[in-house]
Formats: structure tokens, C-alpha cells, sequence
């Protein structure tokens, strides 16, 4: 277990990213004591301004950083002697990995070797240290209609983005099993939630669906996603972070499946209430388009593992979350159109 009573330096990589920000609220937050450390890149799904909020907090650095420049990261390791690896850090959409899987690979497994290696340079003789992987459940491939995920279903990754997950965590497991890492791995159903970049489905959605702009659905709409909200995700990896064992792997779902067609009709439901429309106006936006390649079926996750071992519950119900959501990303883009362009 992390000490949480002591001064402890932990580094959060990805930190300025949809999950990471809403982490490092977190971890600023509730633990004083500690020095977190954000680095991220900043590439096109990062964004500082959510971090706004901490970013003159005495107890926060931010580094900016990527985690395949080994020099760069080494240095920064050895100036700051970590304590603790939060990785989120990720190339993380999967219709990018399917039009260039390359940065994928680099990122996703490259880049979280060279924390590993680092991790295991500077920690020989502190086993409390700990590395926590954050992961994916597309890493275990598609379900049928029935059954769900759990940390004993088989890897069947099927898209370059899964391959590239399900890789990193066979080297965490690897690191922990062969080296003695005090390594954690956590597999997430689909998150949303407030600070999710715009390509993804549900703000992707909400904007067109604001600027009555044809909103894409893939195939026949039917496939089914675990919908966890950002907040509860973020309260099940500190709950592994701070109590797991060694080695522990936990999947962590919403209970809150939806077929993607319904989450769309539930998306303009919500927009038309909140911008006073005619009821149905933003469904009539809807279009069917070719879906897409490889495209997973089903994914769900059993979440008992985590609930019975460590106490965490999930707290909110996808029609909740997404009022939130919807109003979070209607405001972005508003914003964005009354911003002057330079």
C-alpha cells in the first residue's frame, strides 16, 4: 500500500489529457503531502486550460515532455527521484491507429518500456515503489451478446490501438513477474465525461449535433459500449493505486451499456432539452455512414473483482453523466465560436 502520511513525488504521465486532468485535480487535491508531477506532451488531445485551476498549487509540477525522448525522461527522473508512476500517457483513438498505426507502437509500447526501464533502474531497493498501467478493455477484443470482460478474459486485440495496449501491458506484467516490479494494471470501459477531446463520440456529437451538422453513426448503430464517467474511473485507480497488491490486475466498467444508436437518440434528447428545440430536431441529424474497419461489437466489463476486494462502487448512471456531459461540451463550443481567431 502507497503511504499516504509521508511526502511522496508522483508522476503522472499524460496528466493534461481527458482522464490524466481529471486525475491530477484529483491527486493535487486530496493529497497536499504530495508533489505531483504532470507530464505530457501536449499533442493535439492534451489541453492545460482544464488544469487551470491547480496550476500555481505548491504541490504541482508540470513537465513538458514525451515519454519516448529517453534522454530528456532520464534526466527528469534522476533530477526528481519518483516515488510512484501513474502512466496514462497513450495515443489513445482508434480510427488515427487504423490510418497510421506507427506512433502507436512508439507511444503506446516504446514509450512505457522506457518507463518501466527507468522504474526498475531507480527502484532496486524500494519495492513500496509503485507503477500503475493504466489500460483498456479493448485489449480483450469483442464480446457476443452475452458474458463480459473480467481480469481473467484472454487478450484478442483487434484494432492497431489495442494491439498497442494489450502489448504495454504484457510488458508491465512481464516487468513485474521476471523483475519483481511492484507494477498494477487497470482495463477501463469506454470513458466520457467534462475535458474529452472533440473526435470523441459523445462530444464529437454534441458539437455537430449544436451546429445542425449531420452526426456520423458507424454501420448500423447496434454496437455496444460500458460507459464509465470520468469522475468514477478516477476513484478506482486511486482505489488500486493505494490498496492492490503487487501484481494486481483490476477491470473497472460503468455497468452502463448502450447501443451506440440509442446513445446517440439520448445524446440529442439531452441537446434539444438544453437548447430548447423541438423534440426530435437533433435526431433527424443522425446518419448512418460506413462503418468502420475491424469495429468491435461489444465490450463490457464485470467490475466485481474491484468492488468485493477494494470497496469502489460506481456513483453515476449514464443518463446523469451525460446532462453533464452534453451541457460541459455545449459550452465548448459556444466558447470557441465567440473566441476571436488571431
Amino acid at each position: 500500500m502507497i503511504d499516504t502520511q509521508t511526502h511522496q513525488r508522483i508522476l503522472v504521465t499524460g496528466g493534461a489529457g481527458f482522464i490524466g486532468s481529471h486525475l491530477v485535480l484529483r491527486l493535487v487535491r486530496d493529497f497536499p503531502q504530495w508533489t505531483i508531477h504532470n507530464l505530457d506532451a501536449l499533442t493535439y488531445a492534451a489541453d492545460l486550460s482544464h488544469l487551470a485551476p491547480i496550476s500555481q498549487a505548491p504541490n504541482y509540477r508540470f513537465h513538458h515532455l514525451d515519454i519516448t525522448d529517453v534522454p530528456a525522461l532520464t534526466e527528469l527522473w534522476e533530477t526528481h527521484q519518483f516515488d510512484a508512476v501513474i502512466h496514462l500517457a497513450a495515443e489513445s483513438h482508434v480510427d488515427r491507429s487504423i490510418q497510421g498505426p506507427e506512433v502507436f507502437l512508439t507511444t503506446n509500447v516504446q514509450g512505457t518500456l522506457n518507463l518501466l526501464t527507468l522504474a526498475l533502474k531507480h527502484w532496486k531497493d524500494q519495492p513500496e515503489n509503485r507503477f500503475h498501467h493504466i489500460s483498456t478493455d479493448e485489449v480483450y477484443g469483442s464480446l457476443g451478446p452475452e458474458g463480459y470482460f473480467s481480469e481473467q478474459s484472454p487478450y484478442a486485440p483487434n484494432s492497431p490501438y489495442a494491439a498497442s495496449k494489450a502489448s504495454a501491458d504484457h510488458w508491465v506484467r512481464a516487468y513485474a513477474h521476471t523483475y519483481g516490479l511492484n507494477a498494477v494494471i487497470t482495463n477501463c470501459s469506454n470513458n466520457y465525461g467534462p475535458h474529452q477531446h472533440p473526435e470523441k463520440l459523445i462530444p464529437l456529437s454534441v458539437e455537430r449535433m449544436w451546429r445542425m451538422e449531420s452526426v456520423p453513426m458507424y454501420g448500423d448503430g447496434q454496437q455496444v459500449r460500458d460507459w464509465l464517467h470520468v469522475t468514477d474511473h478516477v476513484s478506482g485507480i486511486l482505489e488500486v493505486f493505494l490498496k492492490a497488491a503487487p501484481g494486481a490486475q483490476y477491470v473497472i466498467g460503468g455497468k452502463n451499456e448502450w447501443k451506440n444508436q440509442e446513445l446517440l437518440r439520448e445524446i440529442a434528447r439531452v441537446v434539444d432539452q438544453l437548447l430548447g428545440r423541438t423534440p426530435g430536431t437533433s435526431a433527424a441529424l443522425i446518419t448512418p455512414v460506413q462503418d468502420r474497419l475491424g469495429h468491435d461489437r461489444r465490450y463490457a466489463i464485470n467490475p466485481q473483482k474491484i468492488e468485493q476486494e477494494l470497496g469502489w462502487m460506481v456513483q453515476k448512471d449514464l443518463r446523469s453523466g451525460l446532462e453533464e456531459t452534453v451541457a460541459w461540451c455545449l459550452e465548448r463550443a459556444q466558447s470557441a465560436q465567440n473566441t476571436p481567431k488571431p
